[in-house]
């Protein structure tokens, strides 16, 4: 008879995301994720693999959290350089209130993961992918009905702006200085004027 889960995997998954977040995937060891989730090696192996596939998982859930959330905010129907600048604000509020100085799931993975182990590249190439569609689309339809000039590709300049997150990301790590960083993602959006 199979044994019944004895843990909400929900909560387990949202602690470890938090867990690598802090740490990076090679930082955090299986007794960081025992401590971090509450939840004994055996069951978190029986639920999850490896410590991969907890990662995989968490990765998982990052993105639903806060990639997925933005992708629809771009969706959200208002003037591109409206939406555009809450994306980029949104991020900045992100990184500020953070006072534990978490790293993004994604630019932590891209860093130390992509480069040998393929479903990691694969979710990050993946959630930067989503990302960077949606924001080309708002970016080309402002571009069509003139909110935008078309000098650049709007393609390259989603591309930019997902460039231009990410090290606002990494410079937030070092650094969350609001006004620094709001200095920063206001000159990305006068580079799409």
């Amino acid at each position: 008879m199979a044994r019944v889960r004895e843990f909400d995997t929900e909560r387990a998954v949202e602690a470890a995301m938090n867990a690598f977040r802090r740490k990076g995937y090679e930082g955090t060891s299986v007794q960081d994720l025992v401590d971090a989730t509450g939840v004994g090696r055996g069951s978190l192996y029986a639920a999850f693999g490896s410590k991969e596939g907890l990662y995989l998982a968490a990765m998982d859930r990052y993105r639903e959290r806060y990639a997925l959330p933005m992708i629809e905010l771009l969706r959200g129907g208002a003037p591109a350089r409206e939406l555009l600048r809450e994306v980029l604000v949104a991020t900045v509020d992100e990184i500020v209130g953070d006072g534990g100085r978490k790293a993004c799931l994604i630019v932590g993975a891209a860093v130390e993961r992509v480069a040998r182990d393929r479903e990691v590249a694969a979710h990050v190439r993946s959630t930067t992918a989503s990302l960077e569609g949606a924001l080309s689309q708002v970016i080309a339809e402002a571009q069509a009905d003139g909110q935008l000039a078309d000098t650049h590709d709007a393609r390259d300049l989603a591309r930019y702006l997902v460039v231009t997150m990410h090290g606002l990301r990494v410079m937030g790590a070092i650094e969350p200085d609001r006004k620094s960083l709001m200095a920063v993602a206001e000159a990305a959006l006068r580079a799409l004027e």
